[in-house]
């Protein structure tokens, strides 16, 4: 047989091979060691920055078999705009034996759905790894995909992966409970090989998305703004076919927001302010948290309430809050740290009422503050900014950065 190359377009290999010759493999996403590689179809969906083009590029140049022929693929390369389909091209490329698939930023394609469908019942021994944008609801598409695709979530990186991104700090993620009962021996031992304060500070302004390394801190941040808007006019507005003028609408909802995280809304005045009907605020509100450019926090649902306006919408991690506001408070970053954190490891987080900060898997009561924070309750843990160990009750903030 000759080279798969002759027979599928050669752009495409041309392309693969220019983007692989970039890669290595001295760090990998923690994901991937949750991801069961052995499916036939996975997707991979998290938001623009994260590394999903990466780890798709590490694992078709180092783990997948060459007898397989992998390919990897993008839909927006110029070779989907001018000729072939996704489903014309996955079949030439299992016709000269390829078996083992990469489709980068599927949501780009209109089709999607509906040819993964066809794609993974037609060609069985072949497997698929696509990347899709955070807002895309895959079960949602025009085919059932429900019983053919394993989804994964895909963060930003956390304290604990920044450190070995970029300071070459390599541990173990810990889990909740033991940072709750341990968090002095933890702290203790984490602290002999670095001092976590001054890291922490450049991780909460620069530090939770991989393209850090190869941007300095003001372009980095500049590029988190361009993320935003592509994310707004070009990803939801894909997935989840919005014209022109209601993107216009989230931008205006999202530059309310902005002005006051975390904010408390009040979805008639946003619906007044905004010109944007009640349920439609609603419903914006939902799109820009898939997205993963906020987070909202509920209290704990009362049978219709889970169905009601969020009570806090913050940013979805503390990087955004330098990126768009000037002097971001130093409350909020840390209350929007800890339940990214959280929120990424698959922590569920209400608010426990007026006057404590975040309810943990219906557990655990947890309030967050800086040296100063004094609470008489030895049942409420303090998650505090500002000390390397801690003591009793009262746990390092950065430690759960550990936790994914």
């Amino acid at each position: 047989m000759s080279d798969i190359s002759d027979n599928i377009n050669k752009n495409l290999y041309d392309f693969q091979r220019t983007l692989i010759r970039r890669v290595d493999n001295k760090f990998y996403r923690s994901i991937a060691d949750n991801i069961d590689w052995d499916i036939r179809m996975i997707g991979l969906r998290g938001p623009r920055g994260t590394g999903k083009t990466t780890l798709m590029l590490q694992r078709l140049k180092y783990h997948v078999d060459h007898d397989q022929n992998p390919l990897y693929i993008s839909m927006e390369h110029p070779h989907f705009y001018q000729r072939g389909s996704l489903f014309e091209t996955a079949q030439d490329y299992y016709k000269y034996g390829g078996r083992y698939l990469f489709i980068d930023e599927v949501h780009k394609y209109g089709y999607w759905s509906r040819e993964l469908k066809v794609i993974y019942d037609g060609f069985p021994d072949m497997k698929v790894v696509f990347s899709a944008s955070s807002a895309l609801e895959i079960y949602r598409g025009e085919s059932d995909l429900s019983r053919r695709v394993i989804t994964y979530d895909f963060p930003g990186m956390s304290f604990r992966e920044y450190l070995k991104f970029i300071h070459n700090l390599d541990f173990n993620p810990v889990v909740i409970e033991d940072i709750l009962n341990n968090h002095y021996r933890l702290a203790f031992g984490f602290t002999e090989h670095f001092q976590p304060l001054p890291l922490f500070r450049l991780y909460m302004k620069e530090g939770y998305l991989p393209i850090i390394k190869t941007n300095k801190t003001k372009s980095y941040l500049f590029q988190l703004i361009q993320i935003i808007n592509t994310t707004l006019i070009q990803d939801l507005q894909l997935s989840k076919k919005l014209n022109a003028g209601a993107v216009n609408k989230l931008k205006s909802l999202l530059s309310i927001i902005a002005e006051s995280v975390p904010y408390e809304p009040n979805i008639s005045a946003i619906a007044a302010k905004t010109g944007i009907r009640r349920e439609t605020v609603y419903e914006f509100l939902t799109y820009l948290e898939q997205a993963r450019i906020l987070n909202t926090i509920r209290k704990k649902p009362k049978g219709i309430t889970a169905l009601q306006k969020p009570n806090k919408i913050y940013f979805e991690n503390p990087n955004f809050n330098f990126a768009i506001q000037d002097n971001p408070e130093t409350g909020t970053l840390r209350e929007t740290f800890f339940l990214n954190q959280l929120k990424n490891a698959g922590h569920t987080l209400f608010l426990p009422g007026s006057k404590y900060d975040f309810l943990i898997d219906n557990k655990y009561i947890i309030e967050i503050g800086g040296r100063n924070k004094k609470i008489k309750n030895d049942e409420i843990f303090i998650a505090m900014d500002d000390i390397e160990v801690g003591f009793g009750n009262t746990i390092p903030l950065w430690l759960f950065g550990f936790l994914y």
